[in-house]
């Protein structure tokens, strides 16, 4: 099982991460990067703030489950590769992304670290959440307070777009996660936060940062 991260993909979050590390805002493709298994956090167990960075970040995104093996899968028929959806965070180590992309190094110290990756405890049917998946709403809010709202339908790439292209390189697997990228509205946390993050109002994360 392997995770997949899409970058940039909504226009309001590439201008902030544009204006904080320097990293070009437009895109023509999809700009992805992996996680291991080993990034997984799960059943809303709490966050330890890594002691190698001082200042991670929140992404919360929509996640989609892969159902089933594809490679070089033609954008048509993407929409046979995913029926569940849940929202996950991507965190991130912004002071070694920071360092990374100044130094033209890879990003996976910044992005890959183990417990990076929460995901919810359990992923939803897309056919009880209206069964578009581009016209999903999801939200994520720090201590009770909204920080992040995403449409789906604002994404830059669709998730049949990203699956085409990614699957152009990398088979798709059976359980493989794809993070599709994160709204505007990101920032850091800090021990004694609470995430509580919610996809069509249904609360999928609820857990603490320590």
């Amino acid at each position: 099982m392997k995770i997949i991260c899409i970058g940039r993909n909504y226009r309001a979050h590439a201008g902030e991460l544009h204006r904080d590390t320097g990293l070009a805002a437009d895109t023509t493709e999809p700009i992805w990067f992996l996680k291991p298994d080993t990034a997984m956090l799960r059943n809303n167990d709490p966050f330890y703030i890594p002691a190698f960075s001082r200042e991670v970040h929140y992404e919360c995104e929509l996640v989609v489950k892969v159902n089933r093996v594809g490679r070089a899968i033609e954008e048509r028929f993407a929409h046979r590769y995913y029926d569940e959806v849940g929202v996950g965070i991507d965190f991130t180590a912004r002071d070694l992304q920071r360092r990374a992309i100044a130094g033209g190094l890879p990003w996976e110290a910044a992005k890959a670290f183990d417990y990076s990756a929460a995901i919810p405890p359990h992923f939803v049917p897309l056919a009880e959440v209206g069964g578009d998946v581009q016209n999903l709403r999801f939200a994520l809010s720090v201590n009770g307070e909204v920080r992040q709202k995403g449409d789906t339908a604002d994404m830059l790439f669709s998730v049949d777009h990203i699956i085409a292209a990614v699957s152009q390189y990398i088979t798709l697997r059976m359980g493989d996660l794809i993070y599709t990228g994160t709204p505007a509205g990101v920032g850091p946390v800090a021990p004694g936060d609470c995430l509580r993050a919610t996809l069509e109002g249904r609360e999928l994360l609820n857990f603490d940062i320590r």
